[in-house]
């Protein structure tokens, strides 16, 4: 790998006992990707380019400290994933200062990832939902597929580039702009309350995106919307990448964000949801962004419920995608 990551700083002892915990289940890379991942997971430690003051840059490392909380086992399904083999490259170096620098390392560290494990299933750790727009631009240049976004949001992220540059409120709109997709192939879900201004709602429409709110979710429930945006999707484009920003939860249930909001998702919402996408193969990548620990409870409940989401998903595949 190239000097575009670091290495990251938690350890690991690759426990052959019994009772597996995920701190010992995912291999660290030590510079080398591995063709045969079926996960790769890259930190992307960015948050100077967020609109709220945020350091959400610091949860690629709280996400890994916290996997010591959990296991490999789930009790709901009576399944035991740890033969699944997920590799973590480390964090996408930053620079200091300069955030289209950051972005381009963004896309650069992708395009590596994806040349070097090919066949793998991508989980990107943020940061701030700036980095979506070069995560996408890596997979667009590095497969020329037509790429469909299902985002989970509290907001459309439409604002104009032009006012706002490439923030964690435009990543969206920089992505349709640039052709790298198109409206009618993105789909927000969780959509509530009083925090798009109508000229966004304009910008949507002017777009065609698609508008799921969490009032029209919650009346169809987790399985059968996904089934519904799946299957529209499946007509339409040849990959699928998820991005979750995570004010997309109730700030009951998610106080460690820069723009928690009331009115949100419940966490067994998002988990329902999460453990839908995973089911599909069409879905190639995603990523978690915008949860700042240092905001968190002393409990660190968000950081967990991020990193339960993670696991939602990673138990969905290993029982349906083969």
């Amino acid at each position: 790998m190239s000097e575009l990551f670091v290495a990251p700083s938690t350890s690991w002892n690759r426990s052959v006992h019994e009772d597996m915990k995920v701190k010992d289940w995912i291999k660290p890379s030590y510079g080398e990707l591995g063709a045969d991942a079926e996960v790769v997971l890259t930190g992307i430690p960015l948050s100077r380019s967020s609109i709220s003051a945020s350091a959400a840059s610091e949860y690629p490392d709280f996400f890994r400290k916290a996997w010591h909380w959990f296991t490999t086992y789930s009790i709901d399904e009576n399944i035991d994933f740890r033969e699944m083999r997920v590799v973590d490259v480390g964090d996408v170096k930053m620079h200091g200062t300069n955030i289209l620098q950051c972005h381009e390392n963004i896309e650069q560290a992708m395009t590596e990832v994806l040349t070097g494990s090919p066949n793998s299933f991508y989980v990107q750790i943020g940061g701030d939902h700036s980095i979506t727009a070069p995560i996408i631009r890596a997979f667009k240049n590095h497969t020329n597929k037509r790429i469909g976004i299902v985002q989970f949001d509290t907001h459309l992220d439409l604002r104009a580039t032009d006012l706002d540059g490439p923030t964690n409120g435009t990543p969206i709109r920089q992505l349709l702009d640039a052709g790298i997709v198109r409206g009618e192939d993105v789909y927000n879900i969780g959509l509530h309350g009083f925090y798009n201004a109508p000229s966004l709602i304009r910008a949507a429409d002017d777009y065609g995106l698609n508008r799921i709110t969490l009032k029209a979710f919650r009346q169809k429930g987790a399985e059968t919307h996904m089934q519904e945006v799946m299957a529209e999707l499946a007509e339409k484009v040849d990959i699928v990448y998820v991005t979750v920003d995570m004010d997309v939860l109730d700030i009951a249930y998610a106080p460690g964000v820069p723009a928690s909001t009331p009115g949100g998702m419940r966490t067994d919402e998002l988990f329902d949801l999460l453990f839908e996408v995973g089911k599909y193969e069409l879905v190639r990548g995603m990523d978690f962004v915008c949860l700042d620990p240092h905001r968190d409870t002393r409990e660190q409940q968000t950081v967990k419920a991020g990193v339960y989401a993670f696991l939602q998903v990673m138990l969905s595949r290993y029982m349906h995608v083969k």
